[in-house]
């Protein structure tokens, strides 16, 4: 379970950021019946930086090889 958040990335994200700010995106992802609560309480996050899976793979690769 997600309970940490939902984070949107990679090309999908500019796309579709007028309907996350216009809130049409949020109300049809809480949109699920019985999920709904859950849903509602589970935060949405944007990720506008394009390097994000790059910094990632850098901090995994420097974890691994023992230098953090």
């Amino acid at each position: 379970m997600a309970s940490g958040g939902v984070y949107i990335g990679g090309g999908i994200a500019p796309k579709i950021a007028p309907k996350i700010a216009d809130g049409a995106f949020v109300r049809a992802f809480v949109a699920k019946g019985r999920m709904q609560p859950l849903l509602e309480a589970m935060p949405v996050h944007v990720i506008l930086n394009p390097k994000t899976a790059l910094l990632g793979s850098a901090r995994y690769a420097a974890v691994r090889a023992g230098l953090l």
